[in-house]
């Protein structure tokens, strides 16, 4: 077991990428707290961790809402008598189009999900972690937020934007024990998003186009980022913090 009892939040983790993470950690011994806006989503995946004898609960949580990110949080430290490691799933993009076309609506829910989120997280979940000597934050950006597509302007800055907050709320919170990190997943065609990412239905042409970009021949999985978020919340990462780790294939364009 890498990451023994320790309590672990992961928000947006009713599906795809926050799945694979809830349920890796589970089966490394975790107790987490499994979070997404969609109660029947998370609530079968809190039952698929018990039915392999994981230990994970459900909080249905709004992670744009400071009131609701606080509620998850002390939900955390109630279950389970202390919170270890928050990891900052929950994402959101607009569909890939020139920046031009992308309504402001739709420009402030991506800033309120990517970035809005992770300060909330902040926030919330730092004076426990203070008051208990330290933890880990795992913010999931993107590929997206150090080489850039076009079409997805607005997506891309907020994930840039989550990177680079991450490197500096480490440097902020290292003298409290508190590491923070990031993980950058590349295109992922398994994802609720992947869609929105692409511009359009996923067809053999579009997942060409992504495919051709990933020098190791194929997509990330839930279970690669997984892997990672794994390594980073537990203790063979103690002195690992403010750092990017690539999940991408040696994506190179």
């Amino acid at each position: 077991m890498r990451v023994p009892h320790k309590s672990i939040i992961v928000t947006g983790a009713g599906g795809g990428i926050g799945e694979g993470i809830a349920k890796r950690l589970a089966q490394e011994g975790a107790q987490v707290l499994v979070n997404d806006i969609n109660a029947d989503l998370g609530q079968k995946v809190v039952a698929e961790i018990v039915q392999a004898g994981g230990q994970a609960s459900f909080f249905q949580a709004d992670v744009t809402q400071s009131a609701q990110v606080k509620a998850l949080v002390e939900a955390a430290v109630q279950r389970h008598g202390r919170l270890d490691v928050m990891v900052n799933n929950a994402g959101w993009t607009h569909r890939n189009r020139p920046a031009l076309e992308v309504s402001e609506d739709e420009f402030d829910k991506c800033y309120a999900v990517n970035m809005k989120s992770i300060y909330l997280a902040t926030i919330h979940a730092v004076p426990h972690f203070k008051a208990t000597g330290g933890g880990s934050f795992i913010n999931i950006a993107s590929t997206a937020g150090v080489r850039p597509r076009p079409g997805l302007t607005w997506y891309n800055g907020s994930k840039g934007a989550v990177i680079t907050t991450s490197k500096s709320l480490a440097a902020e919170l290292g003298p409290d024990n508190i590491r923070v990190n990031c993980i950058n997943p590349v295109f992922n065609p398994d994802t609720g998003l992947s869609a929105e990412f692409a511009g359009g239905p996923l067809d053999d042409a579009r997942k060409a186009k992504f495919l051709s970009s990933i020098p190791l021949g194929r997509f990330s999985t839930a279970l690669d980022v997984a892997n990672a978020a794994l390594y980073l919340a537990s203790d063979e990462a103690a002195f690992i913090s403010g750092v990017c780790i690539e999940v991408d294939g040696a994506r190179c364009v």
